[in-house]
Order: structure tokens, then C-alpha cells, then sequence
């Protein structure tokens, strides 16, 4: 696999490393025969230390195969998250450091959840491409205010920070972004 096709979610083989890509930035070059690179962030599935890199587009990486299996978040507590799987009810649990992407995206209600299974290790949990989340703290709402207005901050109940339109108030349920962080529409 071409480094230029990787994506968030992938597992490579690097450095005789086996490591779980949670981030992918590209950064184009800024001459016209220059390249351009692709910084990897991700973490290795051994030692669970954090792992960067930067490959040309044209470089040519091993891709791992894994398993995505559908889990469900089971709970949360002081130190970790626990999932079970839909289909075997096999419990994963991993450690908010491992899930330092993750965390602000994770509910109760939360569905689409994949598990990245590899020799039956649990290597990182792939999010939806949306979620939807309650606001819990932000400005009274403004009666009247247009869609395309000004935004305000808004905290939601996992604890993301996120910028809404001012039309929206306490309460009410909205869609975000995984990707980006953003908010999208009202859910």
C-alpha cells in the first residue's frame, strides 16, 4: 500500500513495528518538484508508545491484516473504557491513553463502534463518521438567529468543546464530525 492511500484506522507494519494509524496530515509541498509528505501519527500495538512519521506518497508500506468487529461501550471508568462485541460478547478494555483520539467522541448511546482486532489483541476502536451528542453547557440560545449567523461554544456531555450556531440551546442533541471536530446539523 502506497503511503498517500493510508488512512485513519489503518495498520501497518513499520520499523518492525506493528502500528495502529490514528491520524493522517498531509502536507504538500511548497515547489513544484518537491513531494509530497504524509505524517503518520499512530501508536504501536506492542508497547503502546505513541509513534510519528513522514513517508512520500510513493513510499510503499505493509499493511496488517486485522479483523473490525461491531462493540458496543459497555462503560467508562477512572482509568479505561470497556466494550463488548455485538456478536461474541468478548469484553476489550482499553486505557484513555489509547483512546486519547477516541474519548471526546464516546457516549452511552453511542452506535457504529468498530473494534480493530489482530491475533485476538484489540488494537484500537474505529469511531462513525458522525456521532450525535448532547449540548450540556453554552449560551442562552438567541431567538430569531439565522442558521448562517455567528456560532458560540458549546460543551457537550462527553466533555467536547465544539462551536454551534447561536439558534441552538441546552439540551438539545446535535451531530458532529469525527474527523474534524465540527459541528454538522441538528440530530
Amino acid at each position: 500500500m502506497k503511503a498517500g492511500e493510508l488512512k485513519s484506522g489503518a495498520v501497518i507494519q513499520s520499523e518492525a513495528r506493528t502500528i495502529y494509524v490514528t491520524g493522517v496530515h498531509v502536507q504538500t509541498a511548497s515547489s513544484r518538484s518537491g513531494n509530497t509528505l504524509y505524517k503518520l501519527r499512530g501508536r504501536d500495538v506492542a508497547t503502546k508508545q505513541k509513534f510519528e512519521a513522514s513517508f512520500k506518497g510513493e513510499e510503499l508500506l505493509q499493511e496488517v491484516d486485522f479483523e473490525r468487529r461491531p462493540v458496543q461501550l459497555l462503560f467508562r471508568d477512572g482509568d479505561g473504557c470497556t466494550f463488548m462485541d455485538s456478536e461474541s460478547y468478548e469484553q476489550y478494555t482499553l486505557d484513555d491513553g489509547e483512546l486519547e483520539e477516541e474519548l471526546p467522541y464516546l457516549s452511552d448511546a453511542i452506535e457504529g463502534l468498530y473494534a480493530l482486532v489482530a491475533d485476538s489483541r484489540l488494537l484500537g476502536i474505529q469511531l462513525p463518521a458522525t456521532v450525535v451528542l448532547t449540548i450540556v453547557e453554552t449560551a442562552p440560545a438567541i431567538k430569531g438567529a439565522s442558521a448562517a449567523a455567528r456560532t458560540k461554544p458549546a460543551t457537550l456531555e462527553s466533555g467536547l468543546v465544539v462551536q454551534i450556531p447561536e439558534y441552538l440551546g441546552e439540551g438539545e442533541t446535535i451531530k458532529v464530525n469525527t474527523a474534524s471536530g465540527e459541528f454538522m446539523s441538528r440530530a
